[in-house]
This record gives structure tokens, C-alpha cells and sequence, in this order.
């Protein structure tokens, strides 16, 4: 008999049994003569038991010295798919010699591991800001540049960074009440014209200040450039100054040019600028920096981008099927709306949508079976991704929430 000692617990096994099985750890031991071959196998040799000792989980060596007997390496479901793997490669025996179905289980219990220390990974590099206190050690202005970092990257680390991350949150909103009310018409007089433009001055001076603080306390230009929020920040502060440049282009003009050039060229720098006013409202990103519900959102979409493209993919295929199918029992109605498969798009979107705004209907008893078939599509439709969707953004929320609290 092979006295085997794994982990403090004695088993015994015939030497021709674990020869059976040569290329496995005990198999080589069964087979081979040379003494120091043997001790290299084991982790200890004890000459007057003549015990051959493993410093292993005598737990898991159970269903090991189970296969040898029987020939099938079993799995159970309470084993820590990671630490059992470990264990049969160090015995040196293959998931091959398990049964098919529990290979199967084992296997996609496997992958489901390996997904969620991916994921977790994933949102702690979340919420890892880019750099760390420790790459100014021994860089220009060091000390200066940590504590701008700590000042604008690390709001718990002193009261002044908390006020900081409150005073962005708050400028976000003030600026994004500013665009609102600017386009009401009360406020288009000269007064309220006025206080709207000062305000969005001081906005965008502080973005600016905190743009210039995040940029100086880089540990490298490229890597700031790379950083997404760090381009919805520029995105913050762009129009304010483009804004302006094309403002004083506009007053070169009309000191050079005819008057007729002049109202056309206003005309075209009016819908420019309209256009780089509407750029304004991507501020509402920078709420994301300071908001741990707007970042588990975002990473559930990224986790879930597949089962919203398929989403889509079925949205698409509905409304080109239904769109053609109300087409070709509405079209020869007098007055229809359906005249043609494009024109029926939007009466099958917002059908998919059950929002159903009823601009346009059919008229015929087989439009409106199309029509009832096409709503009870999109109820399933609609139906599907919620759970699914919801579900994820609330684990994700929840670890988020839970590592900030661990920070």
C-alpha cells in the first residue's frame, strides 16, 4: 500500500491502482525507483511510517482518492471552481475524467466566476481615480501637485476637497438653469440677457480653474488627455470661448464689409453660435464625476451593451415588418397616411414603443389586426430588457456604494 499523508489526514491505496494513471503525481510515485525522484514529488518523507506527506487540502484530496479508485473524478457544487482546479492540476489529473454533465455545470459555474472578478475589477478601476498620491514622489513641484490632486481627485480627503466637489456639482446645475431660463422670452430683455451672460461667465471660470488644477496635477499630459471625464470637462468650458472668438470675428467683419455681406454673414454666425450654445448642456456629464448612481448607469450600459444592441436589432426588425405589413393593407385608402413603407416608420416606432400618439391610424379591419399584432410586440418587446437591466444596475450600484464606503 502507498501511505499518502495530505494535510494531517492518512490514506492508503494500492500501488497498482495509482499506476493505472502514470502521468498523475501519485501515478509517477507508484512508478518510480529512484528515491529523490519520489522526494521531489512530495513535500516530505517520514521513513519510519513510510508515509510520503503533501501539505494540500485534505478536503478536495477526498474526491481525489476517490477517482483512483473508481476512475471518475466527481465535482461538487459547493467547491470553489478556482481552488478545485488548483488542486487536480498540482495532482496532475484532468477535468476530462469528470462526468460530462458535471463538467458541463462545472464549466459554467467556471465562467460565471471569472465574469464576476472581472466585473468587480472592472468597478473598482471605477472608481480608482487615474493618478495616485504617490507618482509626485520625487517629480517637479511634487508636493504642490499632490495636494492640488488630493484638492480636486480626492474629495474625502480633507474638508477643502469636499467643498470643491459640491461647489462643481452646484456650478453644473446653476449653469444648466442658466441655459434654461436663457431661453425663455422674459428673459431675453436687456437686464435678464445680462445677469444670464454673468452668469455663465463665473461657470465658466470656475470649470476653467478646475480644468487648469486637473491638468497641473497630471502625472502625464497624454494620459490626461486620454481620460474621458476629463474631455467632458473641455467640453464644459469649450463654447464659452468659442463663443467669444466668434463674437470679436463677427465685429472684424463689420468694419470691412458691405452691409448686405454683413446681415448674411450674422445670420450664418447666429446658427453657429446657437449651435455651440446647445454644446452646453454635456455639462450635465460632469455630474458623473461626483455621482455613484450615474456611474453604475454608465457601466451597466457597457456590461449590457449586447443585450441593448439586440434590443435595438429587434426595435429595427419590427418596425421595417410591420411598417411593410400596414403598408400593404392600408395604401389603396383613400386619404391614408400609409402611402408608402417609410411614411409608415413612424407610426410603427411609437406603436413598438406602446407610447401610440395616434397622429396616425388605419382605417381597415386587417390594418387594425396589424396594428393590435404590432402593440402586442412591442409590450413583449419592451418587457424584456427590464429585469435584466435593472437587476445588474442595482448590483453594480451596490458595490460601487460599498467600495466607496470601504475607501
Amino acid at each position: 500500500l502507498l501511505n499518502i499523508n495530505v494535510g494531517g489526514k492518512l490514506f492508503q491505496i494500492a500501488y497498482k491502482v495509482v499506476a493505472q494513471y502514470p502521468i498523475t503525481r501519485l501515478g509517477k510515485l507508484a512508478l518510480y525507483t529512484d528515491p529523490m525522484k519520489k522526494l521531489q514529488l512530495c513535500d516530505d518523507y517520514s521513513v519510519q511510517k513510510n508515509e510520503y506527506f503533501f501539505d494540500r487540502d485534505p478536503s478536495i484530496f477526498h474526491y481525489i482518492f476517490h477517482f483512483y479508485r473508481s476512475g471518475v473524478l466527481w465535482i461538487m457544487d459547493e467547491m470553489c471552481p478556482s481552488n478545485f482546479v488548483e488542486e487536480i492540476e498540482y495532482w496532475g489529473i484532468h477535468l476530462k475524467y469528470t462526468q460530462r454533465c458535471c463538467r458541463i455545470l462545472f464549466e459554467e459555474k467556471q465562467d460565471e466566476l471569472s465574469e464576476n472578478l472581472k466585473i468587480q475589477k472592472e468597478l473598482e478601476a471605477e472608481l480608482e481615480p487615474m493618478d495616485s498620491g504617490e507618482q509626485f514622489e520625487g517629480k517637479f513641484l511634487g508636493q504642490f501637485r499632490k495636494m492640488i490632486w488630493n484638492l480636486i481627485e480626492n474629495p474625502y480627503s480633507s474638508v477643502a476637497a469636499k467643498i470643491i466637489a459640491v461647489m462643481s456639482s452646484f456650478f453644473v446645475l446653476i449653469s444648466i438653469v442658466g441655459m434654461t431660463l436663457s431661453t425663455v422670452e422674459e428673459m431675453k430683455h436687456k437686464t435678464g440677457k445680462m445677469w444670464m451672460e454673468q452668469m455663465e461667465m463665473v461657470c465658466t471660470i470656475f470649470f476653467t480653474t478646475e480644468y487648469i488644477m486637473r491638468l497641473i496635477s497630471a502625472s502625464t499630459f497624454k494620459k490626461f488627455l486620454r481620460a474621458a471625464f476629463n474631455a467632458v470637462d473641455l467640453v464644459a468650458i469649450l463654447p464659452f470661448y468659442i463663443q467669444l472668438l466668434f463674437e470679436n470675428l463677427d465685429e472684424g467683419d463689420m468694419l470691412y464689409h458691405e452691409e448686405l455681406h454683413k446681415v448674411e454673414n450674422v445670420s450664418k454666425l447666429g446658427k453657429v453660435l446657437k449651435l455651440i450654445k446647445l454644446m452646453r448642456i454635456f455639462r450635465i456629464l460632469k455630474l458623473a464625476r461626483h455621482s455613484t448612481g450615474l456611474r453604475a448607469f454608465g457601466f451597466t450600459m457597457r456590461q449590457c451593451y449586447q443585450q441593448v444592441c439586440c434590443l435595438f436589432l429587434f426595435i429595427a426588425m419590427g418596425v421595417f415588418t410591420f411598417s411593410a405589413l400596414m403598408h400593404s393593407v392600408e395604401h389603396d385608402v383613400p386619404g391614408t397616411d400609409f402611402t408608402s413603407i417609410p411614411y409608415a416608420w413612424w407610426w410603427a416606432a411609437v406603436s413598438l414603443s406602446t407610447v401610440g400618439y395616434g397622429d396616425t391610424v388605419p382605417d381597415t379591419v386587417l390594418g387594425r389586426m396589424v396594428a393590435f399584432a404590432c402593440i402586442s410586440f412591442g409590450i413583449i418587446l419592451n418587457g424584456m430588457p427590464i429585469s435584466i437591466l435593472y437587476n445588474k444596475f442595482s448590483d453594480y450600484y451596490a458595490k460601487l456604494k460599498s467600495h466607496e464606503t470601504s475607501n
